[in-house]
């Protein structure tokens, strides 16, 4: 995958597909420290000590349908590319909490990508998941919220075109500043 957004988008599927209710995808952008951290946080089944040794190895999923794993895996490499590293540690029943460091300014660090399209993929896909979004740099942060969301729209679906493409612009204009 090209672009960091991508691997976030199939890391917070892998998510959903535990049966996560919250999903935190939190982002460190630091040019001070030279440094990029990825964390994306779920509340799903969690995994197995066994599971959990074999996670990141090619071919190793839960999937019935296919047996092809390569999301973890492609993240860690990404990650290792740069001097940095990935992390993961779920309990069974709690959650797992997937963790990536990236040395900013090395070459192979991918682009962040289209995160504002991200999000509002993963909110169209799965409209009753809580999902928070933080993105922070050296000068500030930007965060966005579906539970603030909801409380404001009240009886609106998150997951209507017209608050997608809200959203969408939303997030659109927050990242530009």
């Amino acid at each position: 995958m090209k672009e960091l957004s991508l691997h976030l988008l199939d890391i917070a599927q892998n998510c959903l597909t535990a049966g996560a209710k919250h999903v935190e995808i939190l982002m460190r952008d630091s040019v001070a420290d030279d440094l990029v951290e990825i964390a994306i946080k779920d509340d799903g089944h969690g995994m197995d000590a066994e599971l959990l040794a074999r996670v990141t190895e090619p071919f190793t999923t839960t999937r019935t349908t296919r047996k092809l794993g390569m999301g973890l895996p492609l993240f860690q490499m990404a990650a290792e590319m740069t001097g940095g590293e990935l992390r993961i540690e779920s309990e069974p029943g709690v959650g797992t909490t997937v963790r990536a460091s990236f040395v900013r300014s090395h070459i192979d660090t991918p682009p962040l990508g289209d995160m504002a399209e991200t999000i509002v993929t993963l909110i169209h896909g799965a409209p009753d998941v809580e999902f928070l979004y933080r993105y922070e740099t050296d000068a500030e942060t930007v965060q966005f919220d579906t539970t603030e969301m909801r409380e404001i729209l009240e009886d609106v679906p998150l997951d209507e075109p017209d608050v997608l493409a809200w959203i969408r612009g939303h997030l659109r204009e927050l990242m530009q500043n």
